[in-house]
């Protein structure tokens, strides 16, 4: 039995975004692309970037570089060129992941307080959110640039609950990956994690979470 069924209580919930409720694999691939193209650089697959996304847009630019061969000082130019094409494309190429909608809504019909809390650049969540028709049922907003550290790191997490005016014990992490169920166990948060995200390309069932959900609404009713 999990602690989910066991009958815990919950006053909030944080969400994950990318892999969790919106489809942006796609995304990141044409941007991704687009700034290998510009700068002259070889094209990735998307099984590359399926591994890669999730720790940051610092990370995946990296790991891309790395992947094309291209020397760790062009970074500077790579970030420029990222930002101003995801910005563009923001969305672009994005689904909203069946249940995800209907599952925010009886969260919010619950009474629960809700946070989408994610590693991709705050202005870049907060605009695929409200594009999305996603935002309105978030209390805050949190992107990877919002504090010091990231996901995996508890930081975000327990920073996240402060701001919800709930306890990590009564607040339920939602993600898709190894990052989310990290955070969410050192900060003492109940995780349960999507069965068709991202996972940095892992099957997700073999990460140490409460439990697994193939739709966002089927949490419903907790």
């Amino acid at each position: 039995m999990t602690r989910l069924e066991s009958g815990g209580a919950f006053d909030a919930a944080i969400v994950d975004l990318d892999g969790t409720l919106v489809h942006t694999l796609p995304d990141f691939v044409v941007v991704l692309n687009t700034m290998l193209d510009e700068l002259r650089l070889p094209a990735v697959e998307l099984e590359f970037v399926e591994r890669s996304v999730g720790k940051g847009s610092e990370h995946l630019i990296r790991r891309t570089l790395a992947q094309v061969g291209a020397e760790a000082n062009r970074y500077d130019a790579a970030w420029a060129c990222y930002q101003q094409h995801y910005e563009r494309l923001n969305g672009s190429h994005a689904t909203v992941f069946a249940g995800a909608e209907e599952g925010l809504a009886g969260l919010r019909a619950a009474g629960l307080r809700l946070a989408c809390l994610t590693n991709k650049p705050g202005a870049f969540a907060r605009a695929l959110l409200a594009q999305k028709g996603l935002v309105r049922y978030f209390d805050v907003v949190f992107g990877g640039d919002a504090f010091e550290r990231k996901k995996p790191d508890p930081l975000p997490l327990l920073k996240t609950c402060v701001a919800l005016g709930s306890p990590p014990a009564r607040t339920l992490m939602i993600g898709d990956s190894s990052n989310d169920a990290a955070a969410a166990r050192a900060a003492g948060l109940p995780v349960v994690l999507v069965t068709y995200g991202y996972n940095h390309g892992e099957p997700v069932r073999g990460v140490d979470a409460d439990a697994f959900i193939d739709r966002l609404d089927a949490l419903l009713p907790l």
